[in-house]
């Protein structure tokens, strides 16, 4: 319902924009590109999305249990993992001529927003939990 309308995490909000950059980007790059940078590029972009939406998912507090935290830092470790693959992959394309460089200092761009979005949930989940019931990296 339109009233009951809640506040979307910045990270995602971030996220979004990113990979509707990279879709509106890689849609006008060369055909030869096809079948490498441009379908790697939309598809970290739209893992990148798809991973933070299923870590926000993943409820955590004193109730959940440490499996449901793990599960959550797991969701949120593989899209700090696509966001560095994406802007990685970014700089392969703009160096090959499949984007611009400005498109890839853009991307980069809003890779760093994510990140650093995503770095500040973690350390907020990290803190909001007694130290007994935080999740250990596996």
């Amino acid at each position: 319902m339109p009233g009951d309308r809640v506040a979307e995490l910045s990270v995602i909000t971030e996220a979004k924009k990113l990979c509707a950059y990279v879709m509106t980007v890689t849609e006008k790059s060369p055909k030869r590109f096809r079948f490498t940078f441009t379908s790697r590029l939309q598809n970290l972009s739209l893992d990148l999305v798809e991973a933070l939406f299923r870590a926000n998912d993943t409820f955590v507090g004193p109730s959940a249990g440490p499996e449901a935290q793990r599960r959550r830092l797991d969701w949120q470790h593989r899209a700090s993992t696509d966001a560095k693959l994406l802007a990685y992959l970014a700089m392969l394309a703009a160096e090959s001529g499949c984007l611009l460089m400005k498109q890839h200092e853009q991307i980069a761009e809003l890779v760093y927003i994510c990140q650093t979005r995503l770095t500040a949930w973690i350390r907020s989940d990290e803190k909001r939990l007694p130290p007994s019931t935080r999740a250990r990296p596996a």
